[in-house]
């Protein structure tokens, strides 16, 4: 049974394109056909994180408005086989989308693959709304900041009163928790908000904690998604998230000040 996931918060900048390509790229990399769909009409940038903007023909308006089929939209990724892309519109905006053309597309879609990940913009618009509406699964993807955290909390009360579930009365969306650019040393000087802190205010299960990295920047740049940079702390932290969500135990990490630890241990300031 195919599940659909949407990547969602209320604040722009967090981290959400990044997330659903990790996130999609990690599913299909353990074995699963993963599509993941740009809802941003508009400002279209999916396409870049993966790097496939050059192979871009026709987008997902194309495909709800009947100019192209879902297999002429659809872009394989170039590391991944078991990956697939429908793009964004860079020229239409965001009333081009319609719930009944984005149900039928994701009806399609849920022949041929295990899971669908949505990139939602940000904010409470018609785009935003429309890939969170079908959703079984949500990834809250929230900063440690009081503002984003509350744009978050604004989000929830979205996914469990207009989601389709919701109306139809049926088993409310699965949601989880995904924490960006953390830094457990700005944490310690006050400057961010706590693990705990977040949890407190959203009361979410927490699927993992992505640390502030170079490696995000460069990943987008280079248009691959970080969750192949194995060596990186923000790659290793969306291969634990990817794991967790599909049912295995891992420790998290990337939570606790390590350096203020070893300092501490040799006398340092």
């Amino acid at each position: 049974m195919a599940r659909v996931i949407v990547v969602t918060s209320g604040k722009g900048g967090v981290g959400k394109t990044t997330t659903s390509a990790a996130i999609a790229m990690g599913l299909a990399k353990r074995g699963h056909k993963t599509a993941v769909i740009d809802f941003d009409v508009g400002l279209r940038n999916l396409d870049l994180i993966m790097g496939c903007e050059r192979r871009v023909v026709y987008d997902f308006v194309n495909v709800i408005n009947e100019e192209a089929t879902l297999n002429q939209a659809l872009i394989r990724d170039k590391n991944c086989n078991l990956l697939y892309i429908l793009p964004a519109s860079q020229t239409r905006d965001k009333d081009a989308l319609s719930q009944e053309g984005v149900g039928r597309v994701l009806d399609e879609l849920k022949k041929d693959f295990k899971y669908i990940v949505c990139d939602s913009p940000a904010g409470i618009e018609k785009g935003a709304h429309l890939a969170m509406y079908f959703a079984d699964d949500a990834f809250v993807v929230t900063n440690p900041e009081v503002s984003s955290v509350r744009d978050s909390d604004r989000m929830l009360g979205i996914l469990s009163s207009k989601s389709r579930r919701a109306e139809q009365n049926e088993e409310p969306i699965n949601e989880f928790l995904l924490l960006t650019r953390y830094s457990p040393e700005r944490v310690k000087l006050g400057e961010m908000l706590s693990v705990d802190d977040v949890q407190d205010i959203l009361s979410l299960h927490l699927l993992g904690v992505i640390p502030e990295s170079k490696s995000v920047l460069n990943a987008s740049n280079s248009g691959t998604p970080v969750i192949l940079d194995e060596k990186s702390d923000a790659g290793q932290a969306y291969a634990d998230i990817v794991a967790r969500y599909l049912g295995e135990e891992r420790p998290h990490r990337f939570i606790d000040d390590k350096k203020g630890f070893f300092r501490n241990l040799f006398g340092g300031k």
